[in-house]
């Protein structure tokens, strides 16, 4: 079936809006032309996904010469990429001695040099845009949260042992010498998400690459594998790359590894002079990452704080914004005033790197990326050079140690701990309801009620209707719960999320929607 009859064209947008993509694109002349132009089901490679990780993939593919189709289920960077903080950073946040200690010494320094090389990307990609698409070199700064300087002392001789330029400062950090000692590292960088993703699309779509909305539901690998959206166009390529954040094609394989974070971020604006333009971060767990951000109508500087995470659908806390505005008062005292707040979700892999290559599942010619460790830019952005070099029959220096397919023999305790934390979420299905009964709940609100045998998840919306669902989660039947911050139903096994009043999904790796639930009325004559 073509896909110009079935799936609609996004426009490429202008400015920073967050728009999807229409028949008309660009020319190099400056014309425009219909997409059917160049519209046929003859592709090299689909890109499923158009975050930072796909739109990479497929712009480093066209370069190649490769014919590449983007199918997105929402639009440009929709997903996850435009939540990011956008920190740029070699010094990777789960410490370079758990690194060696996971891949060795020289996977530790191979971990380094990547995403030095994806900073490096980076660069060279947004030196001809207009302000560079906000990038700027600037230093890391490691601090400890509880002035405990041994773990500084400890990382500072693995980094540099890695490869990194870094240097331990006694007297901490010059603008904020009140945080104690700290580690420097050079060569880091930030850059406007927004900006970034725009251009990468069209610099995408210059190349010939093919931009369509569409959420794909099936995937099967082969000679010439294939994909199936929900409507049930089939596209057919060479290689297909799956780039949705989590795989949402496979139930079980990769979701073992890796789990599901929620993180919080606010931002304000910061007094001159009081915070230095460098990426910060702590050593907690949870961590706390600062950085400036360039106001787009030049307005000044506002800071970006981040924090608070925890696993998604487990332990929500609507205190959540609250407290890292305190963490912020108490910590950098430039900064008084906020003016956003937002979520986002980290997908964090057992032993601190990506999954980035061949589908583990045994998917011939299905390649994935997955598990960005709250290193989404540079992860992403080397996952577009590395599945690029596997895809074309390239050697490439990091295809082990980000492939899939890796056995975990030296993180075995990450491993136990996130799937025994699973196996447990299952108890849900053996205990009561949040509430009574619908009567219950205020507008705006949602609860997991028990109704016989089953666990039904309800809303009220703001007009007083009530909307019902199957609790059950589409992925692995793990129960949702309701999320006081994100109002959502999110589900605590493997992080699926679903909007409260449609159960749309939110997030993966479940494909399919909540299932309404079509028993009796849910009212206090009606309890069984």
């Amino acid at each position: 079936m073509s896909t110009a009859r079935t799936l609609p064209v996004w426009k490429l947008p202008t400015g920073f809006t967050r728009t999807k993509f229409s028949a008309s694109m660009s020319s190099d002349d400056g014309s425009t032309r219909d997409s059917n132009e160049r519209d046929s089901n003859k592709h090299d490679v689909v890109v499923v996904g158009a975050g930072v990780a796909g739109l990479v993939t497929a712009l480093c593919l066209a370069r190649e010469g490769r014919q590449v189709l983007v199918v997105d289920r929402q639009g440009l960077g929709e997903g996850e990429s435009l939540r990011t903080t956008a920190h740029l950073a070699s010094a990777l946040d789960d410490r370079f001695y758990n690194l060696a200690r996971w891949h060795g010494k020289d996977g530790a320094r191979l971990a380094a040099a990547s995403h030095a090389a994806a900073i490096d990307w980076i660069e060279d990609f947004v030196a001809s845009e207009r302000d560079r698409c906000g990038f700027r070199r600037v230093p890391g700064y490691l601090f400890s949260h509880d002035g405990n300087t041994d773990r500084l002392r400890k990382e500072c001789e693995a980094a540099a042992e890695a490869g990194l330029a870094v240097v331990y400062l006694e007297q901490g950090i010059p603008e904020l010498p009140a945080l104690g000692p700290a580690l420097r590292f050079d060569a880091q960088a930030r850059v406007d998400m927004d900006r970034y993703l725009l251009a990468l699309a069209v610099a995408c779509d210059a190349l010939g690459v093919r931009f369509r909305q569409g959420d794909v539901v099936q995937v099967q690998g082969g000679d010439t594998p294939a994909l199936e959206a929900d409507d049930g166009t089939t596209l057919r390529a060479a290689a297909i790359v799956i780039a949705t954040n989590v795989p949402f094609h496979e139930r079980v394989p990769i979701h073992t590894k890796q789990a599901p974070y929620r993180s919080y971020v606010v931002a304000g604006p910061v007094t001159d002079g009081a915070l230095p333009d460098a990426l910060l971060w702590d050593d907690g767990d949870p961590y706390h990452y600062v950085r400036l951000f360039d106001a787009p109508d030049g307005s000044g500087a506002l800071a970006i704080i981040g924090g608070e995470d925890h696993k998604t659908g487990q332990d929500d806390d609507p205190t959540a914004f609250v407290r890292l505005q305190e963490w912020t008062r108490a910590h950098l005292p430039g900064i008084q005033s906020f003016s956003h707040g937002w979520s986002g979700q980290i997908i964090e892999p057992v032993d601190g790197l990506a999954f980035i290559g061949a589908d583990p599942g045994g998917e011939e010619n299905v390649y994935i990326v997955t598990g960005d460790s709250g290193n989404g830019v540079t992860h992403g952005t080397l996952a577009g050079l590395l599945l690029t070099d596997l895809i074309v029959g390239r050697d490439n220096p990091w295809r082990e140690l980000y492939d899939p397919a890796r056995k975990l023999v030296r993180s075995p305790a990450g491993w136990l701990r996130e799937n025994a934390n699973v196996a447990l979420q299952y108890r849900d299905w053996l205990g009561g309801g949040d509430v009574k009964d619908v009567d219950a709940l205020a507008p705006g609100e949602g609860a997991v009620l028990r109704h016989g045998i089953h666990r039904i998840a309800a809303y009220r919306n703001g007009n007083g209707e009530v909307m019902t669902f199957s609790a059950r989660c589409p992925h692995l039947g793990c129960a949702v719960r309701w999320s006081p911050q994100e109002k959502s139903w999110d589900c605590p096994c493997h992080g699926s999320r679903f909007e409260a009043q449609t159960g749309a999904v939110l997030n993966g790796p479940a494909k399919d929607p909540l299932t309404p639930f079509a028993g009796p009325a849910l009212m206090p004559d009606h309890e069984d």
